[in-house]
């Protein structure tokens, strides 16, 4: 659903409000679980707790409650989809996927309070046209174009009132919410998935960190013109309020029904940028959504245009152990040493020494399916590959024999989310790339001499 078939809703503020929304929504799932645990007992069946309260309707209650509520609740929402997803079933998957498309858009009275708080009454008079409905909304804000008197097209992202200073309550009261039975498999951890949710978002509220971020990203690709990125504009910019200039482009999917060549080369691009961001900046945009990527036509240029990127506020580093221990992981794999994949995998944080091994061997076994391409190596057709689908398979297989679930640190799940968006995005476009020309152990150890890693 695009943010233009929303139904605008004002966005909860104040602790209270939030807090009470997020206790109704635990009431309503505890009378659910409890009414229907009743019924099972009045048939001569014995109710299981995770049967009663992980149901479709209260997926569907807990997502559209925290779609509403945006902010830290949209969020944290978001990452327990991410973590838990291999482990829900696929019901419930669907119903949560909305956490990870556009969130619900203000109405206009609200954001004509945030806009006066931030630029003063009369703003409106600044601009020669100022577009009201929204043409992106996500879980901090949402997006409008306008152009100034001057004629500057901008986009002015808007932060949703009582999103920074409600974060810290919120991820607290969610964490209570999702603590109950059912909600969230066991073994995930919470805590862990809490703090990272809790430093994500105040990262992200912080638009001065994120037009910060987005010119330091801006450097990082000077002189590469197969990307293109906005600037931010420091006369509308405040706190609550990041405008940069309008980049006249094209969905990304757009590029899917062009010329092989070019979609090939598009996805290269894409692809050793994702490698660059973890092993040569140290910087990666983690939010894989499909709207933050463009396309821009360009019939002058060879290959037909260049590749927009957009929102930076998910930008973030990583722990300076990571990117050497994927590569020490990927040579491992191409040597086709599974003992040193063992070790890597330990390292990084996939299992645990003493992890049962049967366990142990299960995920290496689902490594040695997603590094086979690899070690093939030559062009490879993301659209054809049965890869992730055997992957997938083998991770539900697993699931399902395995009372307990077990997770990697927060940070390699905002990695893993980039490196399957990255995927989804390329198999959409239907494109191939060279394996041989894009994953060269030696090339990313360079990589990593050349920033000091």
């Amino acid at each position: 659903m695009s943010v233009d078939d929303r139904t605008p809703r004002a966005v909860p503020q104040g602790r209270l409000g939030r807090m009470l929304r997020i206790g109704g929504l635990a009431s309503g799932i505890g009378g659910r679980a409890l009414a229907q645990g009743v019924r099972q007992l009045a048939t001569g069946q014995r109710p299981r707790a995770p049967d009663l309260f992980l149901t479709p309707a209260n997926a569907a209650r807990l997502a559209g409650q925290l779609a509403q509520m945006r902010g830290a609740a949209m969020k944290l929402g978001q990452l327990v989809s991410m973590e838990a997803g291999d482990f829900l079933p696929p019901e419930l998957t669907e119903i949560m996927a909305r956490l990870r498309s556009d969130a619900d858009p203000m109405p206009p009275k609200q954001l004509q309070r945030v806009l006066d708080a931030a630029w003063g009454p009369g703003w409106l008079a600044r601009f020669e046209r100022f577009q009201v409905r929204p043409i992106a909304a996500a879980s901090i804000g949402q997006v409008h174009r306008a152009r100034t008197k001057d004629g500057r097209d901008l986009a002015i992202k808007v932060q949703y009132p009582g999103v920074r200073s409600s974060i810290d309550s919120d991820i607290d009261n969610l964490g209570l919410l999702l603590r109950v039975p059912g909600l969230v498999p066991q073994g995930v951890d919470l805590p862990a998935l809490m703090a990272e949710a809790r430093e994500q978002l105040h990262a992200e509220a912080d638009y001065r960190r994120e037009a910060r971020q987005m010119r330091l990203y801006r450097a990082n690709l000077r002189g590469r013109d197969e990307f293109l990125l906005p600037t931010p504009d420091d006369e509308f910019s405040t706190e609550d309020v990041l405008a940069m200039d309008f980049i006249e482009a094209r969905p990304i999917e757009t590029l899917a029904e062009a010329p092989a060549d070019q979609r090939d080369r598009a996805a290269t691009h894409l692809a050793r940028l994702v490698i660059e961001e973890l092993f040569r900046f140290d910087l990666m945009q983690t939010d894989p959504n499909f709207a933050n990527f463009h396309w821009q036509p360009d019939p002058a240029r060879a290959d037909g245009g260049r590749i927009v990127l957009l929102d930076f506020g998910a930008t973030r580093g990583f722990s300076p152990q990571v990117a050497p221990r994927y590569l020490a992981l990927l040579r491992a794999a191409l040597a086709g040493d599974r003992d040193g994949v063992r070790e890597a995998a330990i390292r990084i944080g996939y299992f645990r020494e003493e992890t049962d091994p049967d366990h142990q061997r299960a995920l290496l076994d689902m490594m040695e399916v997603a590094f086979t391409p690899l070690r093939r190596g030559g062009m490879m057709d993301l659209a054809r590959t049965d890869i992730p689908q055997r992957v997938a398979d083998l991770a539900m297989d697993l699931a399902r024999k395995r009372s307990r679930a077990e997770m990697p640190p927060p940070e390699i799940l905002f990695l893993h989310r980039k490196i399957g968006g990255l995927y989804l995005l390329l198999a959409r476009l239907r494109a191939r790339v060279d394996l041989d020309a894009l994953i060269r152990p030696d090339d990313l150890d360079r990589m990593l001499a050349e920033r000091g890693a």
